[in-house]
């Protein structure tokens, strides 16, 4: 159970209701962290549009490259609810998730390409305390990517940050998006009351 929890859809008034059936249509099932967010609904709509927005303006980057990028934020800072949904929509993206398995050894690994390395160095880099990033490694970044490539990398892997920090926080688990399991646990409290939270749990 996260340490804060969900509002349950018998309890959402109409305007989380309406947000409820949005996400789970879009994505099969309630993300865990939207439905404890619903506990203070200015931040949930505010976190709902900036997600929206960053999503349609992050077009620069290539996928492979973003989403690696930002899976490999989630694994540094062991968010495993970032690190399910992160690992869902690269493979909905259409990717390699089994080279997910060597994410460690992506400086020398043949599954990762050049671009995805650079992208993954510049993750560890930014995600570090204190961050690490140095001039050569964003002025090789540019040379790669252009500068609007590294604002969006820049940008996306710092919102990974806060994300997984806060759900981490809040304990927010693997809820089983990559499985297929997800709507096990959509809501809290719509599920039958002997259920069981997905492995890892």
């Amino acid at each position: 159970m996260p340490r804060i929890p969900g509002v349950p859809t018998k309890e959402a008034g109409p305007l989380v209701r309406v947000l409820y059936w949005f996400a789970k249509r879009r994505l099969g099932a309630v993300p865990e962290p939207f439905s404890v967010l619903a506990r203070h609904r200015k931040l949930m709509l505010a976190a709902a549009r900036h997600e929206l927005a960053a999503e349609k303006a992050s077009k620069v980057l290539p996928a492979n490259v973003r989403e690696i990028a930002v899976f490999r934020t989630a694994q540094q800072l062991g968010c495993s609810w970032c690190i399910d949904f992160g690992t869902m929509l690269q493979k909905h993206e259409g990717l390699d998730i089994e080279r997910l398995k060597q994410i460690d050894d992506y400086a020398t690994s043949p599954a990762y390409s050049r671009q995805e390395r650079l992208a993954v160095a510049y993750a560890d880099a930014l995600t570090a305390t204190p961050v690490t990033v140095t001039d050569e490694q964003v002025a090789e970044l540019v040379g790669e990517f252009g500068q609007e490539g590294v604002l969006e990398l820049t940008y996306q892997v710092g919102l990974e940050n806060m994300r997984a920090r806060m759900y981490s926080a809040l304990d927010l688990r693997d809820q089983g998006f990559t499985s297929g399991d997800a709507c096990r646990i959509p809501v809290p409290a719509d599920a039958d009351a002997g259920q069981v939270r997905t492995p890892g749990a």
